[in-house]
């Protein structure tokens, strides 16, 4: 069933003359009982979705008033909760949720950020499915394609609330301590104390030594055999090494 264009005014008929009363600026706050009216038209009224569903789309199309799209989606929140398939049907179709209600999330709406949340709870809650077979295969596909295009979706209601159970368990029940080991006591070497070498160390100590005595006499040998200025080229770049 769609709900296309139409020369008639949305707000002309019985349902819509009271979603536009109901959804003004001007009041205060939601009139649930309105609300509830407003229900029960769209359920008994033989067009009652369809002109539902054409002025709410009016109200939030192109709407600045952020108290005018509060309402709205508090009276389009209360009807898919307490109307039928025949309802629920038209609002899950991309005509209504990619041309009216994502729309609503362009910055140039300013709006504010827990009206955006709410916009973007309805697509995720709504792509899950509707008991009564209503196909929600266009407002799935619209939430998949939110989701590419990196659009974070904030938890349900009954995700945050799941969420706040086990933060609440985890605080009650804070994990048992693990005991850690006693800490070691300093060692402090001594400035007088004596360094031990193991026999290894002492006769690799020894050949080094003895390595140096000899390069030492090879050395000596060389200086001693040599006249000033008649020196061997390869013994000067021996003792320059």
């Amino acid at each position: 069933m769609a709900f296309g264009k139409s020369h008639r005014d949305p707000y002309a008929t019985s349902v819509g003359h009271l979603i536009e009363k109901a959804t003004f600026a001007g009041v205060q706050t939601e009139d649930w009982g309105q609300f509830m009216h407003i229900c029960d038209i769209i359920n008994t009224a033989h067009d009652g979705p369809k002109d539902a569903v054409k002025a709410l789309k009016k109200r939030i199309s192109k709407n600045y008033n952020h108290k005018e799209i509060q309402l709205t989606l508090s009276l389009i929140d209360m009807c898919m909760q307490n109307c039928g398939p025949s309802f629920q049907s038209l609002i899950v179709k991309k005509e209504f949720i990619k041309d009216s209600l994502v729309k609503l999330l362009n910055p140039r709406y300013t709006l504010p950020l827990d009206i955006q949340h709410r916009i973007l709870n309805f697509i995720k809650t709504w792509s899950q499915g509707f008991p009564g077979g209503v196909d929600v295969s266009e407002v799935k596909e619209v939430y998949l394609d939110l989701l590419k295009k990196g659009v974070q979706f904030p938890p349900s209601d009954a995700e945050a609330e799941t969420a706040r159970q086990e933060a609440a368990q985890i605080s009650s029940n804070p994990p048992t301590s693990v005991p850690t080991a006693p800490a070691l006591p300093s060692v402090i070497v001594p400035k007088s104390s004596t360094l031990t070498l193991v026999p290894e160390q002492i006769a690799k100590l020894h050949s080094e030594l003895d390595m140096v005595k000899m390069n030492v006499r090879v050395m000596s040998a060389i200086l001693m055999e040599n006249i000033p200025g008649s020196e061997n080229r390869e013994d000067i770049e021996l003792l320059q090494v």
